[in-house]
């Protein structure tokens, strides 16, 4: 099967029920997307399929042939999509193992609404979690993203 990654075009061939976070990590060596939970509660694999995020950690690699997944390898050249940008401004990252897909939570949330309110973040972000309760960090760099001031 054909899938779109960052991208490029990639055939897979195994079984098209491994979940796609198997592909991108084992086969194609993206570690960016962590694995969590692997019940899609936690939100360290999120990554966009034709722009929604979603969980790849339930997600058959199958449900990707012939669309487009964006991982955090591919979400902005040279790591300056405006997400990543915020991210270091405002220092989110403490341990940093749920940043990755709290970083794609935020840019399909902005590529959804470019402004959004606190409660818009907080409803957006709520299946995200970060142990180390980076939470005040995450919604200054998402309006900060977003071009408001934090």
């Amino acid at each position: 099967m054909k899938v779109i990654i960052n991208g490029k075009s990639t055939e897979f061939s195994g079984d098209p029920q491994t979940p796609l976070l198997w592909v991108l990590r084992d086969e194609l060596g993206l570690t960016g997307t962590k694995y969590g939970c692997g019940k899609a509660l936690c939100g360290s694999c999120t990554v966009h399929l034709d722009g929604q995020a979603v969980r790849s950690c339930v997600i058959p690699v199958a449900a990707a042939e012939n669309k487009t997944v964006t991982t955090i390898e591919g979400l902005g050249a040279d790591k300056e999509h405006p997400v990543q940008a915020a991210w270091r401004k405002h220092d989110v990252p403490q341990c940093g193992y749920c940043q990755s897909g709290q970083m794609m939570q935020a840019a399909a949330l902005l590529a959804e609404n470019p402004s959004p309110s606190d409660d818009d973040i907080d409803q957006a972000m709520s299946g995200n979690i970060c142990r180390c309760g980076t939470y005040t960090r995450i919604r200054a760099a998402i309006k900060t993203a977003a071009g408001e001031s934090a």
